[in-house]
């Protein structure tokens, strides 16, 4: 990428998964966007000297005025890590139509409106990527969180299309599909239900949102330039595509 702008957005970069590619891109040399849906985050990404934005993906509003800062000051992004998300889950029979609407706007519904609107200078420029965080939720399926899974499978299916359209203009489209990683989304699994699960992974452990980060940057740099249109996970063995 000597010779393109080294930008890169990445939606709910304040903590995680997101937290550690916004770091990772930035020793890299990037220029980093971040978004998160609260003060607390913006206040965190500031102090690392990453570009911070507010960003509700469940609302059209807030989309629209994160756009208008985009369109206005950031023209020049060239990489998109697709990365917010939400978890409501319940059992189908439990779960309410606002637990499965607000997931599927958050992640699917998300990853669609910022894709689309972003895509449009890559479209221009000749080079792109797009990266969309999905899960092993998609393929295994993970009880009570049908709204999340379905999500997943959704970004999926439309980043393989996307790859299909935009792909002759030099833009490549990708999924990275995270097992169990340790972050503060597991923080209400006690030690010994994280020991069971760990138990069921080839490599008996849960993986660290650093490694899930450099597959990210790799699928960003140009020596993958000829993947587009895939699933990548990362889950210590725990799947198997």
């Amino acid at each position: 990428m000597s010779d393109k702008p080294k930008k890169v957005l990445i939606t709910g970069a304040s903590r995680g998964i997101g937290k550690a590619t916004a770091l990772n891109f930035q020793n890299l040399g990037y220029e980093v966007i971040g978004t998160s849906t609260n003060k607390k985050g913006i206040e965190m990404l500031s102090k690392k000297n990453i570009i911070a934005y507010e960003l509700d993906l469940n609302s059209k509003d807030s989309i629209s005025r994160f756009l208008d800062h985009i369109f206005t000051n950031h023209k020049d992004i060239t990489i998109l890590v697709n990365n917010a998300g939400v978890t409501r889950d319940n059992l189908v029979l439990r779960m309410t139509e606002e637990d499965w609407t607000e997931v599927i706007n958050v992640h699917l519904t998300g990853v669609f409106r910022i894709s689309k609107a972003i895509v449009k200078n890559m479209l221009k420029n000749k080079w792109g990527r797009i990266i969309s965080l999905s899960s092993t939720s998609s393929p295994l399926g993970n009880k009570g969180q049908a709204n999340y899974a379905a999500a997943k499978a959704g970004i999926e299916a439309f980043s393989r299309t996307l790859s299909n359209e935009v792909g002759s203009r030099g833009i490549t489209v990708n999924c990275v599909a995270p097992g169990y990683i340790d972050t503060d989304m597991l923080d209400f699994i006690d030690e010994n239900e994280r020991n069971s699960i760990a138990s069921q992974i080839p490599l008996l452990r849960l993986g660290r949102p650093e490694e899930v980060a450099g597959l990210i940057a790799f699928l960003a740099s140009e020596e993958a330039s000829y993947i587009t249109g895939q699933i990548v996970h990362i889950n210590g063995g725990l799947y198997m595509a």
